[in-house]
């Protein structure tokens, strides 16, 4: 080292000055982090902002007259009251494991039991021809995705939503379901759709098609790629539609076969099922790796306006118990929970009657697509399904921990990352 460069480097000690050189700090980065609880009471105000508006007017059979959802400024001109299918069948998806908890007698409880209330009444209204919020199951083809949703509510919280049903709406909503097997889906995620539709029926006595499963779960085990990442059809996409759709609906369908027994010569849901929890268990290794320092995660593909969808396999991982020792769940909350508080800062998220708008991180119309509209955005719900998970629960009272990319540019040790065979 010269003189001239070594008096710099005295003068800045002498003043008290860390030189540029300095190594990082080798600190674990939790510094900050909220604990248990508070994230638990985010998710949970989330919830209910999101809930609210919705089940509290279609309830009461307010919701067409009084939400007119807003519509992608690329809109392809379908009937826009597929919002309303939308809106409701993915919000209850989300918040089914939490309503099928017990109610209490706190303030959660109470929200609870509301909520639980108003979504059994929402069902009501959803399949009654005379209902002012009746759904449209007859029109557009929009109309098999969400009721696979509707559906998937059912199948994880039955006994809060199904079994209190009368007699009347259940014997509708099966009609309605098997109705919509006039829909055709295309060779990509919509086989799913049609999937879940027959897994529901199945879970619930009805006549049910087992080809429709069967070819979607032989079909997916073809389009399976690698390292936990499945393709949209014949070709990979690399967007988060093996969040919003694939993993989680594929996992609950083979969790239906397996549940009631059913199975059939080609698919041995007994052995595929393990084999998808890994799946799952590695895309949620890459997720969780995509989620940066301040809790902002890569932009990537279609559908983006679904927002903190995209973490829904790990909120399924963590209320299944399935996380995998490379993802403890003090570290999976604090970085799905920072990247809600992320996404979800800017108060134009919600309009001024509370809905959910078209955007990302605040209302930005331009970034919806030719399908979407406010209805659509609700699937930001299934980034809730941890909340399925009571408060006394490790997942809520284990301590913070830094997420793999908070660790790694904060200058700890993290672990490297590799491939995986399966």
């Amino acid at each position: 080292m010269d003189m001239d460069r070594r008096g710099v480097l005295a003068g800045m000690a002498a003043m008290g000055a860390a030189p540029a050189v300095a190594a990082p700090r080798r600190v674990g980065g939790t510094g900050g982090l909220p604990d248990g609880a508070s994230d638990r009471a985010y998710m949970l105000d989330l919830l209910r902002r999101m809930a609210e508006p919705l089940l509290g007017r279609m309830s009461a059979g307010r919701l067409q007259r009084e939400w007119t959802p807003e519509l992608s400024p690329t809109w392809d001109g379908r009937n826009p009251k597929v919002a309303y299918m939308e809106g409701f069948g993915r919000l209850v998806d989300g918040i089914a494991p939490w309503l099928a908890l017990p109610d209490g007698d706190g303030a959660e409880g109470r929200l609870r039991a509301t909520l639980r209330q108003q979504a059994l009444q929402s069902y009501v209204h959803a399949v009654d021809p005379q209902s002012p919020d009746y759904l449209r199951w007859e029109d557009h083809g929009q109309a098999l995705v969400d009721s696979a949703y509707v559906t998937s509510a059912l199948l994880r919280a039955p006994d809060a939503l199904w079994k209190p049903l009368d007699a009347t709406t259940k014997q509708r909503i099966i009609a309605s379901v098997q109705g919509l097997r006039r829909v055709s889906p295309p060779y990509t995620n919509w086989l799913l759709f049609a999937a879940m539709n027959e897994a529901f029926l199945l879970a619930v006595g009805a006549q049910w098609d087992p080809m429709r499963i069967d070819l979607a779960v032989r079909k997916f085990q073809e389009w399976y790629v690698g390292d936990g990442w499945y393709a949209d059809g014949p070709h990979f996409h690399f967007d988060y539609y093996n969040s919003y759709v694939i993993h989680p609906m594929l996992t609950l369908i083979l969790e239906t076969l397996v549940a009631t027994g059913a199975g059939f010569n080609s698919l041995n849901a007994k052995e595929l099922l393990p084999l998808q929890y890994k799946r799952m268990q590695r895309y949620g290794v890459a997720l969780e790796r995509m989620i940066g320092p301040d809790g902002a995660y890569a932009a990537i593909g279609r559908s983006l306006t679904y927002r903190t969808a995209v973490h829904q396999p790990l909120g399924m991982l963590a209320w299944r118990k399935r996380l995998p020792e490379a993802l403890p769940g003090g570290q999976v909350r604090a970085a799905t929970v920072a990247a809600q508080r992320r996404v979800f800062a800017d108060p134009s998220n919600f309009d001024a009657q509370g809905f959910l708008t078209i955007g990302f991180a605040r209302h930005q119309p331009t970034l919806g697509d030719w399908y979407s509209n406010a209805g659509s955005m609700y699937l930001a719900s299934e980034s809730l399904l941890a909340l399925g998970l009571p408060a006394t629960d490790p997942y809520w009272t284990a301590p913070a921990e830094a997420w793999t990319m908070r660790r790694a540019y904060a200058g700890a040790d993290f672990a490297k990352d590799y491939y995986v065979e399966y």
